[in-house]
């Protein structure tokens, strides 16, 4: 294997942090990180996402009540991004150019990928600096209420949150699927024994174990088969509800 340099290091290394000391992220560290995030690859150079930096502490705490999480909107900083096609609308009005495409599925697809890309970018250049993050899937919990809450414009939408600090803990790195069940040449394999994932199993159980034997003891495929994924109605199945009344995805 070739060897590691300081990037590859720590990516390799990339550890969800939920627990953040009191120590605050300074503003010379926040302006890197904003930094990082403005020089993400953009499809077509549209920059279709926009940041949010939640210091409101009642927009912390409906925050929180929404992701169920107590870490959220707690130490360190709470930033929200938004897929954002309303500075593009509003740019189009002005030079006297109607909406045109900016409510498609396409560009709302398009103005996605950036802010995910952006949310990496941000995570990756925080762990650089000795800081800690976790991704914020969970503000989608209640999405209808989070667009409230956060007195979004037509044409925005938030789709990622990242509590970013100093971090209180530090976890094991945890396993994630083998090279030859996500990496494929040329076809995607049509056949996929479950049995073939059994070693992968004793990997993970033996992490959960290690990493608090009074708790659930798991394994992936139980993980997969179990009630996450199993069907029924949640606040998150009114994304698209709240997509269209964002004026997005409308064709």
């Amino acid at each position: 294997m070739e060897k590691l340099n300081e990037t590859l290091t720590t990516q390799l290394n990339h550890r969800t942090i939920r627990k953040f000391s009191p120590k605050p992220v300074t503003q010379n560290e926040l302006a890197l990180l904003f930094e990082a995030a403005r020089h993400t690859s953009t499809s077509e150079f549209l920059q279709q996402f926009s940041i949010l930096r939640i210091t409101d502490p009642a927009k912390k705490e409906a925050i929180r009540e929404i992701s169920h999480q107590d870490y959220v909107g707690g130490n360190g900083e709470l930033l929200i991004f938004l897929a954002d096609l309303n500075r593009n609308y509003q740019i189009r009005k002005q030079l006297g150019k109607d909406v045109g495409r900016l409510q498609t599925t396409d560009l709302f697809f398009q103005a996605q990928n950036d802010m995910v890309l952006a949310v990496q970018n941000t995570l990756l250049a925080a762990e650089s600096l000795g800081l800690g993050g976790v991704i914020l899937g969970s503000i989608n919990d209640d999405p209808k209420r989070l667009v409230e809450v956060l007195e979004l414009p037509k044409l925005t939408y938030p789709i990622l949150g990242l509590q970013i600090g100093h971090p209180a803990q530090e976890p094991q790195l945890k396993p994630r699927l083998p090279l030859e069940f996500t990496v494929f040449e040329n076809d995607y394999p049509t056949e996929f024994p479950v049995e073939k994932l059994a070693d992968y199993d004793k990997i993970v159980h033996t992490y959960y174990d290690l990493r608090d034997a009074n708790r659930r003891v798991d394994e992936f495929t139980t993980q997969i088969a179990s009630a996450k994924l199993d069907k029924r109605v949640t606040k998150r199945d009114d994304i698209v509800a709240a997509l269209h009344h964002q004026g997005l995805c409308l064709e």
